[in-house]
């Protein structure tokens, strides 16, 4: 049987010296411990620490020997209720891992308990191959909060003697991922407040962000997933307070925040969820997606349930479920089925075949029939693409045009200017039909990512890309040739090495995530996940470890041989989910799909992007119009490496 190994730590009564008694700490760790024994009977193994009890070292020895017991298929959670503070990042090293010029730490009852220490710790604590969960409920800003009416903020100026040596890390190689997964009250610079709540125990004081996850906890479906329990949480604290925004890190699709919190196995995320929020049923994507407007776009959640959006915000859009009623509180997974941008458009050369767009099969395959059949041309159903003919006004009109050309059974997917996307693809089968609709709806989606733009925004230009040399990392960023590419040259047979760093030259911190495309149509976060950089500072990719831009194995290292890279720098008011900027590369026969099966061409549209949402009011610490929709601005750095 999988056990819960809890370690539970709530701190009311602080020292007198901190003047920082708060009252809802102990409430919340009673309320976590019910709820994880309602949701895993018999399984949790629990223990708690609260006020003189909460030292640095109990917590620490806490972590090492009860939830360092877990073992594989066990989980260990940490859930820590308390105050947080932080300090200026002064050495070298806190400088290149702490890009806001600040670290956190937990405060405990005797002082600060850093927060790269506990990520140590943590991750020490999965080595015996347990899931590790981390829930902190307390602010990590220094002092500068907002208070609000019936609400305390859980935050402490350091005191002097607090200032703790710099946490020791390996950089001689590429940072290890996260051994953890974490759920905070609040992301960095913001207060997490404690106030009056209705609980199943009664009116009590406690933590906003421990009372919606423990009331999601719940709720919550078995088998519920990290990611869906933040996302129903989050929507909680937005309908009790304004100015907090609970995150979730890490939050890559497939990891950790896509397994239930006490115990499974991982599943697929959802590209988008419907909750409610503070203004009624939302889903979690918006402007930022690429959605322009209210009309034409829809969501359907299982069942074929639809989701219609009456309005677009920068990043959630505000919806009406029609002909049902979702459960106050639930949270569902709904897939975008409408688009309101126009589709890439599509012109099929097919020296006289038939296009099927949107015809079915007698066995009921939709938007495909047999390729061989009367020599027809299988179009998939998607609202990313749309079939126009060749010369035609549409033609000469669109943003990206994708022409397919069919020549004795393959097809060849065209540029406008003839060259090739990929190599050609047979056309016989159903199967080649499904491969060649999953290339045409990848292109578009991968091109969306990379030519992502926000239009005019307040934000564009806050943030730079540069890109450096290994070996003079600390000196002026290449700068783009005529072509607007940046250029990296093969030394003999040694590839290029890079620093990339991201400059915060505005006067506010912001959310940045770099999104690496590259041109076998692959995309992906590794080099900067997503994090807040503080002003005047500087983000640093992969840590600050050198990027290895190297030709694939398919391209010999030879004069003239080269290879293409982007880098997608997307920068926000805060947090976005990173998820639909994953995008494994085009491999036709690893996609390939088993003759005679069903095949449905994607129907969840430009980008599966989703955004927490940000409600009226909260401006964080930017000086934005209080009422206004977050901003976001996009931007993308072209990289060629050549063999002279």
């Amino acid at each position: 049987m999988e056990t819960v190994y809890a370690l539970l730590v709530g701190i009311n009564e602080y020292p007198a010296a901190m003047r920082a008694g708060l009252r809802g700490c102990l409430n919340d760790v009673a309320g976590a411990r019910a709820a994880l024994e309602a949701a895993a009977p018999g399984r949790v193994r629990a223990r708690v620490l609260t006020d003189g009890a909460a030292t640095a070292a109990a917590v620490e020895e806490g972590i090492l020997g009860h939830l360092g017991r877990a073992g594989a298929g066990d989980t260990a959670l940490l859930w820590f209720s308390g105050h947080g503070t932080e300090y200026p990042a002064l050495t070298p090293q806190e400088l290149l891992l702490e890009p806001t010029g600040r670290c956190q730490a937990l405060v405990c009852v005797d002082g600060p308990l850093p927060d790269k220490r506990l990520g140590t710790l943590l991750d020490g604590a999965a080595t015996g191959g347990a899931r590790v969960v981390a829930v902190l409920d307390c602010c990590f800003s220094g002092g500068a909060s907002r208070a609000e009416e019936g609400a305390v903020a859980r935050v402490l100026a350091p005191l002097p003697q607090w200032r703790p040596a710099a946490g020791a890390r390996d950089l001689s190689g590429p940072a290890r991922p996260a051994g953890h997964v974490l759920l905070a009250a609040s992301r960095i610079g913001q207060p997490s407040y404690e106030r009056p709540v209705e609980s199943p125990e009664g009116p009590r004081i406690q933590g906003v962000f421990s009372y919606a996850l423990t009331r999601a906890l719940r709720r919550a479906a078995p088998g519920a997933t990290v990611r869906e329990l933040l996302a129903e949480a989050d929507a909680g604290v937005r309908r009790l307070v304004a100015g907090q925004q609970p995150v979730l890190f890490p939050a890559e699709p497939g990891g950790p925040a896509d397994r239930p919190l006490l115990g499974g196995t991982a599943r697929r995320p959802s590209p988008y969820l419907l909750r409610e929020g503070p203004e009624g049923w939302e889903v979690d994507c918006g402007r930022v997606h690429g959605l322009t407007g209210g009309a034409g776009t829809e969501f359907t959640a299982s069942g074929g349930r639809p989701v219609r959006a009456t309005t677009v915000r920068a990043d959630r859009t505000l919806v009406a479920p029609e002909g049902w009623t979702p459960d106050p509180g639930s949270v569902h997974a709904v897939a975008l089925s409408a688009l309101a941008l126009p589709p890439a458009a599509v012109v099929l050369d097919t020296e006289g075949a038939e296009s099927t767009e949107g015809a079915e099969s007698a066995e009921g395959a939709e938007g495909t029939e047999r390729a061989e059949d009367a020599g027809r041309v299988p179009l998939p159903v998607s609202p990313l693409l749309r079939e126009v003919a060749a010369g035609s006004a549409e033609e000469a009109a669109a943003g990206l045009l994708l022409r397919v050309e069919v020549r004795g059974g393959r097809a060849r997917v065209l540029r406008r200017d003839g060259s090739p996307y990929v190599p050609p693809l047979p056309l016989a089968t159903d199967a080649d039909g499904a491969r060649l609709g999953d290339c045409l709806t990848r292109l578009v989606h991968w091109h969306r990512i990379r030519d992502l733009s926000s239009g005019l925004s307040p934000l564009s230009g806050h943030v730079r890309v540069e890109v450096l040399p290994w070996h003079t990392r600390d000196g002026e960023p290449l700068r783009p040739d005529g072509n607007g590419e940046v250029v990296l040259s093969y030394a003999g047979a040694r590839e290029p090495w890079v620093t990339v760093r991201l400059r915060n030259t505005g006067p506010r911190p912001l959310w940045c995530v770099l999104v690496s495309l590259d041109d076998r149509f692959g995309a992906g976060t590794d080099l900067f996940p997503g994090e807040f950089i503080g002003p005047g500072m500087t983000g640093h990719a992969l840590d600050g470890q050198p990027l290895r831009l190297v030709l694939p194995a398919s391209r010999p290292v030879r004069p003239g041989a080269s290879v293409r890279d982007w880098l997608t720098l997307v920068v926000a008011e805060g947090e976005l989910n990173t998820v639909p900027f994953h995008l494994s590369r085009w491999e036709p026969d690893a996609d390939a799909v088993r003759a005679g099966a069903p095949w449905r061409a994607p129907a969840d549209g430009l980008l599966r992007l989703a955004g927490p949402g940000r409600p009226p009011g909260d401006r964080d610490l930017l000086p934005a119009d209080p009422f206004g929709p977050g901003q976001w601005a996009a931007s993308t750095t072209a990289l060629r490496t050549v063999v002279p």
